[in-house]
């Protein structure tokens, strides 16, 4: 980030997200964490009407800590330091909420979007169980500042580790790490499986990525359902480029897995998830390779 932007960015936010890189990478995939961030600026947290614990509820806790032993084995990790509630990077880069400015939004942002109607844009008005953040309306420059001082950063490193990696390697495969809350908040709703994985309906992976990783998790005792309820997001549906050999899935964890949801701390559970996490490394990194070049061979 070029050194004239720093004196906008909070101080707390600096550098804007973590990137583990192994030395040397030694599979073609990358790792994305963009919802565990739990450094909340000062100013941030005087603006909002809600409680430290309250903001921390749109956070996928600790996402970053489950994944990172997996990646260590060989691929980088880029994590957010920012939470959700402050941005939110698995959104277009201006879906934004006119309720939420005090001045009209520019020409250019998308303010119809499912996710902005629900107050989830780039910038949050709400979060996740749908309580307020902020008590009075913000100006527009501050929210465009966030996003062109923390989104469009991260999306940068993001897309380089993405390419250097299809350079390297032929093809990438981006694992979008995600959590959810264990059981649906709409009124019918019950207990949700273990792991959902999401490749938007195919567009975003070859099948067979999906496939094996889906096999290998419900080797390990996991309940696993692909797309429903969620398909992938914004960074799934962007960087989902099979056609240019970049397959995308976005991997979310049921929180009752490893969290206590209402204190938001780690359960004893956490080592045990996180170990599983880690021994998906060698199938992954090694045997998925091998499959797709002997299949791309055949073919």
């Amino acid at each position: 980030m070029p050194t004239r932007d720093h004196a906008s960015v909070p101080s707390e936010l600096l550098p804007p997200f973590i990137v583990h890189e192994p030395q040397p990478q030694a599979a073609p995939f990358v790792f994305c964490s963009p919802h565990s961030g739990n450094t909340y600026p000062r100013d941030f947290l005087k603006q909002s009407c809600l409680t430290p614990l309250s903001l921390r509820k749109s956070e996928d806790c600790y996402v970053d800590k489950l994944f990172q032993p997996a990646a260590a084995e060989g691929a980088p990790l880029i994590a957010a330091r920012f939470p959700r509630a402050f941005l939110d990077v698995n959104r277009e880069p201006y879906e934004l909420d006119p309720e939420l400015f005090i001045e009209p939004l520019p020409d250019y942002a998308n303010a119809q979007s499912v996710r902005v109607a629900g107050g989830l844009g780039t910038i949050a008005r709400i979060v996740a169980d749908g309580e307020e953040i902020y008590p009075n309306k913000l100006p527009l420059a501050s929210g465009l500042r966030r996003v062109e001082q923390l989104y469009i950063p991260f999306h940068a490193a993001l897309a380089g580790l993405i390419e250097q990696t299809r350079h390297r390697f032929g093809y990438a495969i981006l694992i979008d790490c995600h959590s959810m809350p264990s059981a649906s908040m709409a009124p019918a709703g019950g207990p949700r499986p273990d792991i959902v994985l999401g490749d938007r309906f195919g567009a975003a992976a070859d099948s067979k990525i999906t496939r094996f990783l889906k096999e290998c998790l419900a080797d390990l005792g996991y309940e696993v359902q692909m797309n429903r309820p969620y398909a992938g997001g914004y960074i799934t549906e962007h960087y989902g480029r099979p056609a240019r050999n970049v397959h995308a899935v976005q991997l979310e964890l049921n929180r009752g897995l490893y969290l206590d949801e209402r204190t938001l701390q780690p359960t004893a559970a956490f080592a045990s998830l996180q170990r599983d996490l880690e021994s998906l490394a060698g199938p992954l990194f090694c045997d998925l390779p091998a499959l797709l070049e002997r299949r791309a061979a055949a073919e």
